[in-house]
């Protein structure tokens, strides 16, 4: 998997692939969110990506990435809330 965006690799940790399953996030679909959700910064490396899907009922799906070599996905989560 490779982000079209960071044009890095995309690295999965092994609890973001546990919390994908969990909350039925597609491989697709977290592609969609890195590559084409909104971006919050943390710092320079460190940032959440969040994308709404019309057909999910829970509210935004977030990934918060590490910008290494790759793009590390940590971990992946709905109901996210964007602040204000």
């Amino acid at each position: 998997m490779v982000s079209i965006r960071f044009n890095r690799p995309v690295v999965i940790t092994c609890h973001a692939a546990k919390r994908m399953a969990e909350r039925a996030i597609s491989d697709a679909d977290l592609v969609a969110v890195i590559d084409r959700g909104e971006l919050r910064y943390k710092d320079t490396t460190h940032l959440w990506a969040y994308r709404h899907f019309p057909e999910r009922n829970d509210n935004l799906v977030c990934a918060v990435l590490v910008l290494e070599d790759a793009v590390v996905v940590k971990t992946v989560m709905h109901h996210f809330e964007q602040e204000g």
